[in-house]
């Protein structure tokens, strides 16, 4: 039997049953072997019929006569029986199976599974039992821990398990993920896993299935990364250590351990012809900027022009500020290029900018590093056009809460990671609160006496500019600001949305920092590139609309200076997801969080949200993952001696794979 042929070689699969089998993403019969039960009924034990009880479930073995079609006096067609054991009998019951009649003509010794009741509050009956023919080989439906499949219409659980049980039969022992020997062999996993014979020894047999899977998804990861490589030659950079210990010393402060160490790691990559693709993970505040500018000037000693994306205005014009302080004392000039901002020359060592600069790709030359920061804000096709100006030059993407995807693909091994943690005397604890609409009037109170009484400032961030029809109880900033105008009448209130111009905003945002303005109504526009450290309240409307790494951003807008901050989390909807957000402040745990709730979207496609179609495997568990990943980087070399392990590789279409290397 060859495990990836296509279903309809298996006996008994037509056409019409392969199409209800794709519904289940099962196209082979490896695929049917591997579609895995979700739950087993317990039909271990034998009942005696002279003992049921009303309201038990019951597995019976003895003699099943007397199959009659009747009407009821409500007009009702059923089938009775009477089923007979060494302990006495019970009557029968099902509802509108006319074939059981015709099947079972004379006394049959049978295995009966249902649930006992009073027939009509009368009689005590047997309802609609599952009906097996006792027969040399071991029962299929009964007499065990059953399987219990997900199922599709016209496909029971039923149906599943006779075809499973006759490939199990069917297959040649076979091996097609070679694992190391401490793990149960691959038929004994699917087989045990099918039709357990205990409970309790499941976990051992399913964790080996989950590994498979996850050995054939990192191999697609690893090989991704191996053609990336095979195509490609990054610029190869020295490190002039006389000039970089110059520059770091020239910063106000000291790099932290952890800014020290991925520092390192993006310069081991700078020095080496293949392209780096690495992420730089670390909280609001942990210092990826400097971490970026020292990569930058690297780029620059090189003779390598460094782009640097964000992905809004605000962000890329405090990029361009800060990075004017790095690099003035060494006469290296910064540009900046947004919609609203000309660039005066593409010829500058350093050109910070908005997806602007993905529209003008042609006019730089000498690209050596690519530094995206908020990389989850720029969609795939974005950053895959974003690697090709130029030559293959080094990608650096940075982020405060990795989205899912960023995980996977780092666990998949096409990305490295470099992670930064905060300074310890830094204050990352901002109180969040889910407040419920019920105190929405005693919070507005509490915020004026806020600040009122100690001089703070806050945000109150809406999800939409203006109100919208298709959800009309949704916050909008527009008619927020002017509602909350006539509530906070003795403060003064700022607007800002993406629709405003660039001056109008520039503006709005200069009178924040001053503290003209004591609350700013906003969008998500200030989920990034917003430093106002008097700020200490933030209040996100219909929060439940925000995934938890925009929630996490937002949150990041305050805290920033030495008083305590708050974030409070308004929500007409289940608030059980934002939970978590009351007792976690790693950017690094929320994502894990997202990933369980949201999936790591498509890893070779576009998407970046939604599951992986595991159909074993999860990323909830990264002690597996970890085997996983180490066994895959040791199959990898050897992958053509496995033609079985090979083409299940190949089915994940990969991207630029040459499936005949």
């Amino acid at each position: 039997m060859d495990l990836l042929s296509p279903i309809t070689n298996f006996p008994g699969v037509g056409e019409k049953t392969a199409l209800k089998l794709a519904k289940l993403s099962i196209f082979t019969p490896y695929d049917l072997l591997t579609h895995i039960p979700v739950r087993y009924q317990d039909r271990t034990r034998l009942s005696f019929a002279s003992h049921c009880q009303a309201g038990e479930e019951v597995c019976l073995k003895g003699t099943l006569s007397s199959i009659k079609n009747q009407f009821t006096k409500t007009g009702r067609f059923i089938q009775v029986a009477t089923f007979t054991d060494s302990s006495g009998s019970i009557s029968v019951i099902w509802f509108n199976q006319i074939y059981l009649a015709r099947n079972h003509r004379n006394p049959c010794e049978v295995y009966l599974f249902g649930k006992v009741d009073f027939l009509f509050g009368k009689k005590i009956t047997l309802i609609s039992p599952d009906v097996e023919l006792v027969t040399p080989e071991n029962p299929i439906h009964n007499l065990g821990f059953i399987p219990v499949y997900p199922e599709t219409a016209g496909l029971t659980s039923k149906w599943l398990r006779n075809k499973s049980r006759q490939l199990l039969s069917a297959i040649l022992p076979t091996n097609p993920i070679p694992l190391p020997p401490e793990y149960p062999s691959w038929q004994e996993s699917i087989s045990q896993i099918h039709y357990p014979k205990s409970l309790t020894g499941l976990p051992q047999y399913k964790n080996r299935l989950e590994i498979d899977e996850l050995v054939i998804h990192i191999l697609g990861g690893l090989i991704q990364k191996k053609e990336r490589l095979k195509k490609a030659t990054a610029p190869k950079m020295s490190i002039d250590q006389k000039k970089l210990t110059a520059f770091i010393k020239s910063l106000s402060f000291t790099l932290t351990p952890s800014q020290n160490q991925s520092l390192q790691e993006i310069l081991f990559d700078l020095t080496r012809n293949i392209p780096m693709n690495r992420l730089l993970e670390g909280d609001v505040g942990s210092g990826k900027t400097i971490v970026a500018a020292i990569s930058a000037f690297i780029a620059h000693l090189n003779g390598y022009r460094t782009l640097f994306l964000a992905p809004t205005q605000i962000l890329a014009t405090q990029h361009h500020q800060t990075l004017t302080q790095f690099f003035t004392p060494f006469n290296i000039e910064v540009g900046l290029l947004t919609s609203n901002s000309k660039l005066q020359s593409s010829n500058l060592p350093i050109i910070v900018g908005t997806h602007s600069i993905l529209s003008k790709t042609n006019i730089f030359t000498q690209v050596g590093l690519i530094v995206i920061d908020e990389q989850h804000k720029f969609g795939v096709l974005q950053r895959n056009q974003a690697a090709q100006i130029g030559e293959s030059p080094h990608i650096l993407t940075m982020t405060a809460t990795p989205i899912p995807r960023s995980i996977a693909l780092t666990l998949y091994g096409d990305l490295d990671l470099s992670v930064l943690y905060k300074r310890e005397n830094q204050n990352d604890r901002v109180k969040t609160w889910l407040v419920p609409e019920k105190k929405r009037d005693k919070s507005y109170i509490w915020i004026t006496d806020q600040i009122k009484n100690t001089g703070i400032q806050a945000f109150i961030v809406c999800p939409f500019i203006d109100p919208t029809e298709s959800a009309a109880s949704v916050k909008s900033a527009t008619s927020e600001f002017a509602r909350l105008t006539k509530i906070f009448t003795h403060l003064k209130l700022g607007l800002l949305h993406g629709r405003l111009k660039s001056a109008e905003k520039n503006t709005v945002m200069a009178d924040f920092k001053s503290k003209r303005l004591d609350l700013l109504v906003c969008t998500p526009v200030v989920e990034v590139g917003i430093d106002v450290p008097n700020a200490n309240i933030i209040l996100v409307e219909d929060a439940d609309r925000f995934g938890l790494a925009q929630l996490h951003q937002l949150r990041g807008r305050v805290g920033r200076g030495e008083k305590e901050a708050y974030c409070l989390l308004f929500s007409s909807k289940d608030t059980s997801r934002l939970q978590i957000l009351t007792t976690t402040y790693s950017g690094l745990e929320l994502a894990e969080a997202d990933l369980k709730m949201r999936g790591p979207g498509q890893i070779y496609g576009t998407l970046q949200h939604g599951f992986i179609p595991f159909k074993i495997a999860s990323f909830t568990k990264p002690e597996l993952i970890i085997k996983a990943k180490s066994i895959a980087e040791t199959l990898l070399p050897d992958l053509p001696e496995y033609p079985l392990l090979k083409k299940l590789v190949e089915q994940l279409k990969i991207p630029g794979y040459d499936t005949s290397s």
